[in-house]
C-alpha cells in the first residue's frame, strides 16, 4: 500500500499544519466543553458524543455537569439518578462505564484525572480514540484521536485504501496521523480534524470547494473523493419481535418490569415484553386492527385471549395500540403494544406504578416510544 505521507517533506508538513490550524481558529465550533481544558469535561463530552449527534449532546452535557460537576460527584451518584440524567441518550453502558471510571480515579489516582496516555487508557470505557482526545486537548500530548471522521479525512488526504471497518486498519491511520499532527497544538489539530470531517469532508458530497486542505488532498487532485473511505458493508441488525403488555389494575396503576442487571438495557424499566416469532407477529397485526375499536369500550374485550402472557390473568383489549420499532447497533426490535386490565395479582416480578410517578423511573428509548403510543390512545379516547 502506498504511504503518501512518507513523501511529505518537513516543510510541507509545517505548511499543512499552519493552514489547517488557521482555518480551525477562524471556524471552530462554539461548544460548551471547549471553554477550557478541564479533562473531566472533555471526557464526559467525548463519551456522550459516541454514536450521538453534537446537537443532541449539548443539552445532555449541561444537565450532566449540573448534576455531577466533579469526578467525586459522579463516583458517588446513585445509579438510578445517573441513568435518569442519561435517559434518552442510549447506549447506557457508556454511563455505567463513566461511573466505574470515576470510582477508579477516586481510588487509584486520589481523585485527580490521570495525565498520561497509559493511565487514561486504564480507565473503564476509554479506548484509543478517547484517550487521544483527552490527552491531546487537556494535556497537549501529541497523541492522535482517530475516529470515523478522522479516518475519512485522512483516507482522502492520502488515498488510503485500507478498509476502515477493520480494526487492523487503525495502525495505518495512526501512522499517517503521527506524521502530520501538530507537535505544539495537538489538541487543536485533533479537533480541527473532527470539525472538518463533520462539516466539510462528509461521507457523501464533500464540500471540497471550501476545504482548507484542498491543495494537499490527493483524492481531490485525482478526482477520487467518492472512492474513500473504503468501508465494507456493515452486517444488518437482527430482527427481533415482541408483544408488550400495558397492564392496568383497579387502582389505575400500570405494571412495570425491571430488566436484569446485565445485558441490553440493564436495570431499565419497561412494560412487560414477550418475544414471539415473525409469523405470529404478522398474524397479530392482521387479527387486531389498530383502528377498529375505542380503547376503553366494554365491547372491546378480546373474545379469545391472545396467547401472549398466557400465564397471567389479564383481560386484553382486542386492539393493537400501536407498533414500535427501535434499532440498536446489532438488533432491530419490533413491538406490538397491547392494553389489558389485571383480573388477579400478577405472578411476574415487577412493580405497580402510578403514571404520574413515571418521571422517577429510568425509561430507555423503546419504553418512551411505547409510553407515547399509550398516551396517544388515551388522548384519542377522550376526544
Amino acid at each position: 500500500m502506498s504511504k503518501g505521507w512518507e513523501n511529505w517533506t518537513a516543510s510541507e508538513v509545517e505548511d499543512f499544519q499552519a493552514d489547517f490550524l488557521m482555518w480551525y481558529q477562524q471556524e471552530k465550533r462554539n461548544l460548551p466543553w471547549r471553554y477550557n481544558q478541564d479533562p473531566y469535561r472533555i471526557w464526559i463530552s467525548e463519551i456522550m458524543l459516541q454514536q450521538t449527534r453534537v446537537d443532541t449532546v449539548i443539552d445532555y452535557f449541561y444537565r450532566f455537569m449540573e448534576e455531577f460537576p466533579t469526578i467525586q460527584d459522579l463516583a458517588k451518584a446513585p445509579e438510578d439518578k445517573l441513568l435518569k440524567v442519561w435517559e434518552g441518550l442510549g447506549y447506557y453502558s457508556r454511563a455505567r462505564n463513566l461511573q466505574a471510571a470515576a470510582k477508579q480515579i477516586m481510588e487509584d489516582f486520589e481523585g485527580e484525572f490521570p495525565t498520561t496516555v497509559e493511565d487514561i487508557r486504564s480507565l473503564k470505557g476509554i479506548g484509543p480514540y478517547t484517550a487521544g482526545a483527552i490527552s491531546s486537548i487537556a494535556f497537549e500530548i501529541t497523541e492522535p484521536a482517530i475516529d470515523g471522521n478522522v479516518m475519512r479525512v485522512v483516507s482522502r488526504l492520502f488515498c488510503i485504501e485500507a478498509d476502515i471497518a477493520k480494526a487492523s486498519s487503525r495502525t495505518i491511520f495512526d501512522e499517517a496521523m503521527r506524521k502530520i499532527i501538530s507537535q505544539t497544538q495537538p489538541g487543536d489539530f485533533n479537533q480541527a480534524m473532527m470539525d472538518l470531517g463533520s462539516s466539510i469532508c462528509t461521507p457523501t458530497n464533500p464540500q471540497c470547494e471550501v476545504c482548507p486542505i484542498q491543495q494537499y488532498c490527493q483524492a481531490y487532485q485525482e478526482n477520487r473523493q467518492a472512492e474513500f473511505p473504503v468501508k465494507s458493508k456493515k452486517q444488518k441488525p437482527k430482527d427481533v419481535y415482541y408483544v408488550a403488555g400495558i397492564i392496568e389494575n383497579q387502582q389505575q396503576e400500570i405494571f412495570l418490569k425491571k430488566r436484569s442487571e446485565t445485558g441490553l438495557l440493564a436495570n431499565m424499566w419497561l412494560f412487560p415484553l414477550e418475544e414471539i416469532n415473525a409469523a405470529r407477529y404478522t398474524e397479530l397485526q392482521e387479527q387486531y386492527d389498530p383502528a377498529a375499536w375505542d380503547l376503553f369500550s366494554s365491547s372491546n374485550v378480546a373474545e379469545d385471549s391472545p396467547d401472549f402472557f398466557s400465564d397471567q390473568e389479564v383481560i386484553w383489549q382486542k386492539k393493537i395500540l400501536g407498533e414500535v420499532k427501535h434499532v440498536f447497533s446489532h438488533l432491530r426490535w419490533h413491538i406490538l403494544v397491547f392494553y389489558g386490565r389485571s383480573a388477579a395479582p400478577l405472578t411476574i416480578d415487577g412493580r405497580w406504578v402510578k403514571p404520574d410517578d413515571f418521571p422517577g423511573y429510568v425509561f430507555p428509548k423503546p419504553q418512551q416510544k411505547m409510553l407515547e403510543v399509550f398516551e396517544n390512545n388515551l388522548a384519542d379516547d377522550k376526544d
